[in-house]
């Protein structure tokens, strides 16, 4: 199912310790079993890890994406995201109730139409992102494929902070109960993390502050 990319406004800053709901659903967590989203596929070609010690500052030198499960009352839906590394903003997004690449692929496409094309994209070693639909779409446009040692989360580590951003701060602050309100809730939540949530990294600066720079971030907004 296609996500929607950028509409609405809503400041919901909360600490997830003073939810119950959300430190019951954090003991689940701990103990239900979870979706593998980095499976790799064996006849896949992996492609060496490029930022170690690189220096990255400027918007567009390296994007990211990475895939992440929200728990649904009936099972579980997979959340995708392309990230610009430097700045932290959300560039597209994507969700599916499966794991076929299709989203990702999606979600990089959108993201491609919409801004100028990095140097280097980095993933993990999911089959997602090592098939040729997705490797072919950045080859197609000369950029260079970057991928996380394996069982090396940290190594993606802007993006990891963003799922964790965006279940602390939302998803489990709200019920939903329908992908579609899944949809809407994640909507609202990428607008206000792009445009409205100061990054203490940044100086109290937001992401598309950062990308855009502070004059066309507030047009933009």
């Amino acid at each position: 199912m296609p996500g929607v990319y950028s509409s609405g406004k809503n400041s919901f800053y909360a600490s997830f310790r003073d939810s119950p709901q959300v430190a019951d659903y954090a003991d689940i967590e701990s103990v239900a079993p979870k979706p593998n989203t980095s499976r790799p596929r064996k006849e896949h070609k992996v492609y060496p890890y490029l930022l170690k010690k690189l220096s990255i500052t400027k918007p567009d030198h390296v994007w990211c994406s990475d895939i992440t499960y929200i728990r649904m009352a009936h099972g579980f839906v997979y959340l995708t995201a392309v990230m610009d590394w430097a700045s932290r903003y959300v560039l597209s997004w994507e969700v599916s109730v499966t794991m076929d690449d299709d989203f990702c692929v999606n979600a990089l496409k959108s993201a491609l139409r919409k801004h100028n094309s990095p140097e280097i994209f980095n993933t993990d070693q999911g089959s997602q992102y090592t098939g040729s639909a997705f490797t072919d779409a950045l080859k197609e446009r000369g950029i260079k494929i970057s991928m996380d040692g394996k069982g090396r989360c940290m190594d993606n580590i802007f993006i990891e902070r963003l799922w964790r951003s965006v279940k602390y701060e939302k998803i489990f602050l709200e019920e939903f109960e329908t992908v579609k309100e899944l949809i809407t809730g994640l909507k609202e939540y990428f607008e206000f993390y792009n445009f409205e949530r100061p990054h203490q990294s940044f100086s109290g600066k937001t992401p598309a502050e950062m990308y855009w720079g502070k004059e066309v971030a507030k047009k933009a907004a």
